[in-house]
């Protein structure tokens, strides 16, 4: 049965680094879009939330405004009981009859009084709602807007990206099977820990590319040897040398004009 070749020291690293590079192009491109996918999720969870809230307010003003129209039937009704009473003290054939309907007619005066009094209240509660209504609607209507232009935006980059990302993410996964799975894992750890990414780097002017220490001449002549995988003892990153790291720089340009 036929077995996978094993990869070399110096094939590892040139599998290593060109990962990193595809790796890098991908974080270039997501940090285009930067915050862009999470301020529009934002927007949209905002632009939702105030049309509930502007939904709620109108539902309220059409509850209050239909209780004004049962206050004034009622009104109406009182207003008929009172009559009716009226008519009735006419024909009463004594004082303790008339001091009753008296009262009636004072209760329902009393009724008038405190539904007038409730509608004044309320109308002026549907001048206020009506206010934070417009003002909703005003806020509303920028958010939407806001919403429709960042969707736009994002549209617009995910256009123009996504292509190429979905290419260099079937290269990444590509050269990620080419790499031992511990030696993949180290990389991954490396990349995760590092603010920009890159858990594979080479030497430059005698100091690993981003950091000013210097690495010994004996270390940095280990490096050119590829003879095996040589980190950095001060930022564990991976160490390859610079004529391997500008031949596959070349070589992963190319790969990249094709897209």
């Amino acid at each position: 049965m036929a077995t996978t070749k094993e990869l070399s020291v110096e094939e590892k690293l040139r599998a290593l680094y060109d990962l990193q590079l595809i790796d890098s192009r991908i974080d270039e491109i997501r940090n285009v879009r930067g915050e862009l996918p999470l301020e529009v999720e934002d927007l949209e969870d905002e632009v939702a939330g105030l049309s509930t809230r502007l939904e709620k307010l109108q539902n309220d003003l059409t509850g209050i405004e239909d209780n004004i129209k049962a206050k004034k039937v009622a009104i109406e009704n009182h207003s008929v009981a009172i009559k009716k009473y009226t008519e009735q003290q006419k024909d009463v054939r004594n004082n303790r009859e008339f001091n009753s309907l008296t009262k009636e007619v004072e209760f329902q005066e009393l009724e008038i009084q405190l539904s007038e009094k409730q509608i004044k209240e309320m109308k002026a509660s549907i001048e206020h709602k009506k206010e934070v209504i417009s003002s909703s609607k005003e806020r509303l209507d920028q958010k939407a807007t806001h919403l429709k232009h960042k969707k736009a935006e994002l549209s617009d980059i995910m256009s123009e990206t996504q292509k190429e990302e979905k290419f260099l993410s079937e290269k990444s996964a590509e050269y990620e099977e080419l790499i031992d799975t511990r030696l993949l894992a180290a990389y991954k750890r490396i990349r995760s820990s590092v603010r920009n990414g890159l858990a594979v780097v080479c030497i430059e002017r005698g100091a690993s590319a981003g950091s000013f220490f210097t690495i010994p001449p004996q270390i940095q002549v280990e490096i050119a040897a590829r003879k095996k995988i040589i980190t950095d003892e001060h930022s564990g990153r991976i160490l390859v040398d610079a004529v391997l790291a500008d031949e596959e720089k070349e070589k992963m340009e190319k790969l990249f004009a094709k897209m």
